[in-house]
């Protein structure tokens, strides 16, 4: 039996048994037939990593998204709110038959995840094709709401062009005349090197070279020796979970950090930074969240997150949260009758929520509409500098939702 068949029947027996303890209330002889069919608890998919280089990510994901849910007494828009998950273990290659898995075989009224792009994009595909309500938690693939973009699809995270664009501007009014760029060569790291160097060349920056390596390996040495050998004035790069604390490690180790300083995509030192330690200090990195944000609801979230997990949320914590946000907004339109599909997907479209980043509303291809934070290692801490773009709304090029 397989790790994926393993946790799928544990999930199952979960499942059996709150159905059971729901189906024991459902019979009292007051409730009529129609109002048991519409209590009847929704289930919500989760396939995210939970093993393998992004598994801190996938589960901090979960827990945020289960805390919504528990701060809402156990429901979302009325409905009881029962989950099953899948270890997507960050393989493209599974990841179509784990969300037919979900869809078909565990009838999961609502799918979550993921993490990895072309995870997503696999999941994307599904969704379209079975018209499952899919909310994404992190990938940020450019085509989910892009070409690929529909009704049914909503991201509570970012696009890969959002969080990266804005460094364009913020390195070049820094002087930075002169760049390479590092990353894996799959379509996170291509997409978020993309956006950082079309606003950076558009502005007049030169990028003297692109390095690549496969994910997820981790051997760095290489390309920091010919980064060392380029002699830009600094690096932009995009790495997350386990390899990006080694990449940071690496680089510190080289000594190159004291000459040529590191920037990157958020993602570098988001959740990272405990294990990467001193190496990350002055690390400067564009996101859509940072850690010493003071207005009430992310002063809130951390408190609870931090009392539930014993754990310091961050930002895939803020997302898996706002996951549950965007749900229980469109389940709350509907009366928690999640088959009147149109409204309830009209809800979420609309939505405006006070989540722990800042604003967050959604355009036309449901991606999020937000702002885009410089920040920098200070202290163990991801501390904001400044807004480096605000209410930044991704193009959405090639999608056909009006």
């Amino acid at each position: 039996m397989t790790d994926h068949d393993k946790m799928l029947k544990l999930s199952r027996r979960t499942l059996l048994t709150g159905a059971a303890g729901a189906a024991t209330l459902a019979v009292a002889p007051q409730l009529r037939a129609p109002a048991i069919a519409q209590k009847a608890p929704l289930k919500v998919g989760l396939m995210l990593p939970y093993t393998g280089t992004y598994a801190k990510l996938g589960k901090y994901i979960d827990d945020g998204f289960r805390l919504y849910v528990e701060q809402k007494g156990g429901k979302l828009g009325g409905r009881e709110i029962v989950f099953v998950q899948v270890d997507d273990e960050s393989k493209p290659e599974a990841a179509t038959d784990n969300m037919n898995r979900l869809v078909g075989r565990e009838k999961a009224d609502v799918v979550v995840g993921t993490v990895h792009s072309g995870v997503a994009m696999a999941m994307v595909k599904v969704a379209r094709d079975t018209k499952t309500l899919m909310i994404i938690p992190n990938a940020g693939a450019n085509d989910a709401t892009g070409p690929l973009c529909a009704p049914n699809i909503f991201r509570t995270s970012f696009s890969n062009w959002q969080t990266t664009y804005p460094m364009g501007k913020v390195m070049f009014d820094a002087g930075i005349k002169k760049v390479a760029t590092i990353t894996w060569r799959y379509t996170a790291g291509a997409e978020m090197v993309s956006a950082f160097a079309e606003n950076y060349k558009k502005l007049g920056g030169n990028v003297v070279e692109d390095l690549t390596l496969p994910f997820p390996e981790v051997e760095f040495q290489a390309l920091i020796t010919r980064i060392a050998t380029l002699k830009p004035d600094a690096v932009f790069s995009f790495f997350a979970g386990g390899g990006a604390v080694k990449f940071v490690k690496d680089y510190a180790a080289s000594g190159l950090n004291k000459s040529i300083p590191l920037y990157g995509a958020g993602f570098l030192t988001d959740g990272t930074i405990p294990a990467q330690g001193e190496a990350a200090n002055g690390i400067k990195t564009t996101l859509h969240y940072a850690d010493n944000l003071d207005h009430p609801a992310n002063v809130a979230f951390l408190k609870a997150f931090k009392d539930k997990t014993g754990n310091v949320g961050d930002i895939y914590a803020v997302q898996g949260y706002d996951a549950g946000a965007l749900l229980d907004i469109g389940l709350s339109a509907v009366g928690g009758d999640a088959a009147a599909r149109d409204k309830m997907i009209a809800a979420m479209g609309a939505a405006k929520i006070d989540s722990p980043r800042g604003p967050l509303s959604f355009n036309k291809a449901h991606n999020p509409i937000q702002n885009i934070y410089l920040r920098e290692v200070r202290n163990g801490r991801n501390e904001m500098i400044s807004i480096a773009q605000a209410n930044v709304d991704d193009p959405a090029r090639g999608c056909k939702i009006s």
